[in-house]
This record gives structure tokens, C-alpha cells and sequence, in this order.
């Protein structure tokens, strides 16, 4: 089959991560795979190299300065648009809204919904989910959402995760790259994702600010963090209330991908407080590596995870399961469950659920709105 994979940048972010690992696995299946980006900020390549199996199509994209994220985004879809060319493939599948306005008819995966308050945004965003012929989601959780918010019915396909890559980073090869990171930090408390709303990183800190009273040794550790959209005055705030509380957080910003797992393997806890997601692949990647997690509670984390992590709902909760997991973890045995659920989410099983969704697609043309039951086609397929 010929499938093109489209997503919107060549940064690390959730998305473009399951855009490129899905791309490699489909293609080790022996599929022709082209992934499509735009290169921004002058990048001609991905966070990370890509299997040779797979093609990159990186299309230049300019910055602007004086651009309002409004006028980015719309300006991203035009310039995919005139790029790509959906003839030459059997399947195209957008990872997010700029490549589902882009492409024309597609397969969208919908990793969560976001909100908008510009009226082009919300049309943007409202468009890249009723558009496609075909939906996906990562959870049930995100498929619930959108059939109650667009009577539309997503079929389910749960993220993969590198889980062997984390594991051995926990494990003696990545003993010394560990001790350089406590070395340089100290023990922490990770966060992934970067400084904004979605990602709660004001309550993390609040509740980071209970949990030093008694644990004054710890730091607290943000990686990660690129976006199209503008979180200036977010960011101030947290800057501002770091002055308040009296804490230096150290801000890593974008990592280099061979550096990521040893960070998230070094740490003492990672706080994935989240108030809105879609899966939770930063959350997976730290139970591979045996890392305690400590998550907001929400119908996706508690679908996706169950009894692995510790939820909490609010400030004073999450400061609670922090000092817990810092108080009581013990690293020769925490997170077995964790690590084998990590273990059951590989790239090449969401692979095979995406060929049999594909093909679907295009026997007949779409999903009709519907959720395909990749289980029925499956044993149709073989009998």
C-alpha cells in the first residue's frame, strides 16, 4: 500500500512522534511510506533520523516574525497544500489539523480536541475532524469527546511506545548517562512537554513548592516545549510565580532525542499533570524506564493507564503522590506493572491496526462516521 503520513513540523512533539515511529512501522511491514512535514525554522530534517524504508518530504517553511499565530497556521495549510500531491498514494493520513485542512480527503488521527477562540481557528479545528473520510483516536476517552461533541464515532488505535529503548536506559548501558544527569541535577522531578496550559505546569510547580518544604534536595526539571501557538503570557505567569515561591526550576527546553531517555530513566518522579491529553506517551515512556508517574486524574490517563500511576485532581493531591513516589518508591522493584504495560504498546501492533483500517478505508471509501471493528475485519480477512 502506498500511505502518506502528514504531519505539521519536524519537531519532537507527541504527534510528530507518532507520525515518524508510525511511518517506520508500517513501512517495516512493507508498505511504501512517505512522511510529509513542513520545515520550520529552516530544517530540512527530523528531531531524529528516520528509518531508510521511509521517505521525508520536508516542505521549506519560512519564519515570520510578525506573524499572529492565527496567520501562521493558515499559512502552514497553504503551504502544504501547494506541495503535496494526494495522486500518488493510497492512503493519506493527517496526524493533526494543519495537515487534515491541507491534504484534501484523508485519514485523521485526532490525538485530542483542542479550543479555539479566534473564529478561523475554530473552523480550522471543526473542518479537520468532519472533513476526513476516515477518524482515528488514540484513546476512548479522546473517541468519546468527539462523538458527543460531533456525533461522529472514531475508531480506536492506542499509541505505541519505544518501550525497550527507556528500559534499557533504566539498565546498566545507561548507568553513566544517568549519573551525569543526577550529577548535573541532582534528584528531580521531571516534567515533559514544556511550559503552557495544557500541559498544568502552573499546579505542578504550586504543588512542587509542598512537596520542596520537605524534600528541600529536589529540583524540579521542565524538557521539551516546542509549539506553533503563543504561550508568552502563560510562561510569564509561571515565571512569575517561580519569583513568588522562591524556586529556580531548571528549564531544558527542546532535547536532543538520544538524551531523552536517560533524562526521563534519571529521574526521581515524573509529574504528568496534564488537564487535557490524548494518550499519555511521555507517561509510557517513564513506566518503560521504571520511573514512577504521578498523573491528573482524567478519563483518558485512568483509560490508558489504570492502577500504574497515581492520580491526583489538584494541587494540594498532586504535592501528596509527589512526596509519596519520592518517599516510598524502591527502584530494584517499583513499576513492574508499569513497565509490562509499556511492554504491550509496540509500534508494530498499532501498525497492523492501522493496516486493517486502512485497507477498510479503502474497500469502501471511508468510515461513514462510524467505528470500524478492526477485530470482525480481521477475522473476515482470514477466513
Amino acid at each position: 500500500m502506498r500511505i502518506a503520513q502528514v504531519t505539521y513540523s519536524t519537531k519532537p512533539r507527541g504527534g510528530v512522534v507518532h507520525t515518524v515511529a508510525l511511518a517506520e512501522a508500517l513501512a517495516a511491514r512493507g508498505h511504501d511510506v512517505t512522511v510529509w512535514t513542513l520545515g520550520r525554522d529552516g530544517d530540512d530534517a527530523f528531531f531524529r533520523p528516520v528509518a531508510p524504508a521511509v521517505q521525508v518530504r520536508v516542505v521549506p517553511f519560512a519564519a515570520r516574525d510578525d506573524e499572529s499565530v492565527g496567520d501562521r497556521i493558515e499559512r502552514s495549510i497553504q503551504t502544504m497544500a501547494a506541495a503535496f500531491d494526494p495522486v500518488a498514494y493510497d492512503i493519506v493520513h493527517a496526524q493533526d489539523c494543519i495537515s487534515a485542512n491541507a491534504v484534501g480527503p484523508c485519514v485523521r488521527t485526532i490525538h485530542h480536541l483542542d479550543e479555539f477562540t479566534t473564529p478561523r481557528l475554530i473552523e480550522c479545528h471543526h473542518l479537520a475532524i468532519t472533513e476526513p473520510i476516515a477518524r482515528l483516536c488514540v484513546s476512548r476517552a479522546v473517541a468519546e469527546e468527539v462523538r458527543d461533541g460531533y456525533g461522529l464515532r472514531p475508531t480506536v488505535i492506542p499509541n505505541g511506545v519505544d518501550a525497550a529503548r527507556f528500559a534499557r536506559a533504566a539498565g546498566p548501558d545507561g548507568a553513566p548517562a544517568r549519573g551525569q544527569w543526577r550529577s548535573e541535577l541532582g534528584r528531580y522531578v521531571l516534567a515533559l512537554g514544556g511550559i503552557e496550559p495544557r500541559k498544568g505546569s502552573i499546579d505542578l510547580l504550586d504543588a512542587f513548592a509542598l512537596l520542596r518544604a520537605d524534600h528541600p534536595d529536589l529540583r524540579l526539571v521542565l524538557g521539551g516545549g516546542e509549539t506553533l501557538f503563543d504561550y508568552r503570557p502563560y510562561r510569564a505567569r509561571f515565571d512569575k510565580r517561580c519569583a513568588e515561591l522562591g524556586i529556580e526550576p531548571v528549564v531544558l527546553g527542546t532535547l536532543a532525542d538520544d538524551d531523552v531517555p536517560t533524562l526521563v530513566a534519571a529521574a526521581t518522579v515524573l509529574g504528568f499533570v496534564s488537564t487535557k491529553e490524548g494518550f499519555g506517551l511521555a507517561a509510557m515512556e517513564a513506566l518503560a524506564a521504571g520511573v514512577p508517574v504521578v498523573a491528573r486524574d482524567l478519563p483518558v490517563t485512568r483509560e490508558v493507564f489504570g492502577d500504574t500511576v497515581t492520580y491526583a485532581a489538584d494541587v494540594p493531591q498532586i504535592a501528596a503522590a509527589l512526596a509519596t513516589a519520592v518517599e516510598h518508591a524502591e527502584p530494584a522493584t517499583h513499576g513492574a506493572a508499569g513497565r509490562e504495560l509499556a511492554a504491550r504498546h509496540s509500534w508494530a501492533t498499532a501498525a497492523r491496526a492501522h493496516e486493517r483500517f486502512y485497507e477498510h478505508v479503502v474497500r469502501v471509501g471511508g468510515d461513514d462516521g462510524q467505528e470500524v471493528d478492526l477485530t470482525d475485519h480481521q477475522r473476515a480477512r482470514r477466513g
